[in-house]
């Protein structure tokens, strides 16, 4: 079978998945609970984390002002989940910024909006059975890059999966690993340069694309700050 054909069929699996998720976006503190005791669970098995009395996994960074919650659900079943943050100018946290913002700051200080993808968990037994599932899951990082004129977008990620993101989304490393919060293992600062690769990263992902109107119910009003600073 050919690479293209491959792509293909693999495509049109994920386009088949995503008629059965819904994104969710965490807007009461039960839904939010979901999701922060299945990071737990993701990272301990990973060796990522220590064993916790509590079996959760939260930080400052899910109260900010510009940070979205997804929990991504299969069947009605929560499957996977991702953190957003929504980088500018007028609002510089996230965690890729306290580890990365020799990096990132300057970025911002041209005006730049990036979006921060983050704590990206899967429920493993599901995970297992959908190899389209983390695709499906970072389509959120490319839905919020068009609702917000985001120009980067980060992946925070450890220096094994580096390969994934590079062939994948055309991310370039940008830091080698480092410390970053909460997780014992060090994680690499990667960027996708969303201003020009927008169009061949939904080539390669065309169950990425999402309308204006999708765009919005994700994700508006949600904050209620403007993205580019003034």
């Amino acid at each position: 079978m050919s690479n293209e054909i491959q792509k293909n069929s693999f495509a049109e699996q994920a386009t088949n998945l995503l008629r059965r998720i819904e994104y969710r976006r965490a807007d009461t503190a039960d839904e939010l609970d979901k999701i922060i005791r299945l990071r737990y669970k993701a990272y301990l098995k990973e060796g990522a984390i220590s064993a916790s009395p509590s079996e959760r996994l939260e930080d400052a960074f899910d109260s900010l002002a510009n940070a979205h919650n997804f929990g991504v659900y299969i069947d009605g079943r929560l499957a996977s989940a991702l953190r957003l943050h929504i980088i500018s100018r007028r609002q510089p946290y996230s965690p890729a910024m306290e580890s990365f913002s020799d990096a990132l700051q300057p970025l911002l200080d041209n005006n730049k909006v990036i979006i921060d993808p983050n704590r990206f968990v899967a429920d493993y037994d599901i995970a297992r059975h959908h190899p389209e599932l983390p695709y499906l899951t970072l389509r959120l990082a490319n839905v919020a890059a068009r609702y917000f004129g985001g120009n980067y977008v980060t992946m925070t990620v450890r220096s094994e999966h580096q390969a994934f993101y590079r062939r994948g989304f055309f991310a370039k490393v940008v830091c080698p690993p480092r410390q970053y919060p909460l997780l014992s293992k060090p994680i690499s600062l990667l960027l996708v340069d969303y201003d020009n690769d927008r169009e061949r990263i939904e080539t390669r992902h065309p169950y990425w694309i999402a309308s204006a109107q999708e765009c919005e119910a994700l994700l508006g009003p949600g904050p209620t700050y403007m993205a580019k600073a003034s």
